[in-house]
């Protein structure tokens, strides 16, 4: 069995140790972990004998997915139980590289907005934006009964909010055209190359199983519209930031 008591002493422990890092992005860094832990403990990393081997543990992820991430046509239906459901699917990913991805991006571009927003206010926009890009992907799909999971529509309202606030702050990224060369651009030059991706591959992309688009595209305009209207009285960050790395997908 899975040590639990240890998990959480482990999960206490990195958090304490960010608390005591003077202006440290805590909040960026606590879904980090959370995302991290649920993910290691739960059915999809393997890692937890609990949920068993082979088929036992292909029923056992089947039934997580379903129980915790949102299901478009269980949503619509007004199920009580769904109404959450675009909360919990931030925390729930569908595979290493997914979660491995998402923590990447977030890490990234987190931890500047945080500092901009301050803790609450980053927490209460993450939450927000991704229940606002999942609902946004649901109403779209409304009969549809794909699981959808994953912190990618937070995380993309994250990018939408940098956009806005930190244009000209110059990233690091790696484009497959160009065969993976790092290659240092300003945000505003990637945030909105990635945009068009997504919104490119939303067109295209149905409601089956695969990369959920659309929920980046609707994160990321609500992300964006909230920064402008929160912050465009003179709170924007246009001179050039100190360096923050990333990649081009999230």
């Amino acid at each position: 069995m899975i040590d639990w008591r240890g998990a959480v002493r482990a999960v206490r422990a990195v958090l304490g140790a960010l608390r005591g890092v003077r202006g440290g992005p805590t909040v960026t860094y606590g879904l980090i972990a959370a995302c991290c832990l649920l993910f290691v403990i739960g059915p999809v990393s393997g890692l937890n004998p609990a949920y068993g081997t082979g088929d036992e543990l292909l029923a056992a992820q089947g039934v997580y997915f379903r129980r915790w991430g949102v299901v478009p046509a269980e949503l619509m239906s007004g199920d009580s139980r769904a109404l959450l459901t675009p909360l919990t699917a931030l925390f729930v990913h569908g595979s290493w590289l997914h979660l491995l991805g998402n923590m990447l991006f977030l890490y990234v571009f987190g931890a500047m907005a945080e500092e901009r927003m301050g803790p609450v206010g980053f927490a209460l926009f993450y939450l927000g934006t991704g229940y606002l890009a999942l609902v946004g992907y649901a109403v779209a799909h409304a009969n549809s009964e794909q699981t959808l999971v994953g912190a990618s529509g937070a995380i993309s309202g994250v990018l939408g909010a940098f956009l806005f606030l930190f244009p000209r702050s110059r990233v690091t990224s790696l484009f497959p055209f160009l065969f993976f060369l790092p290659l240092r651009f300003p945000a505003w030059i990637v945030l909105i190359f990635w945009f068009v991706l997504q919104w490119l591959a939303a067109r295209a992309a149905g409601a089956g199983p695969g990369v959920a688009y659309l929920a980046h595209v609707v994160g990321f305009s609500v992300g964006f519209l909230y920064a402008w209207g929160r912050y465009r009285g003179g709170d924007r960050v246009k001179a050039q930031t100190a360096a923050t790395e990333g990649e081009s997908q999230p």
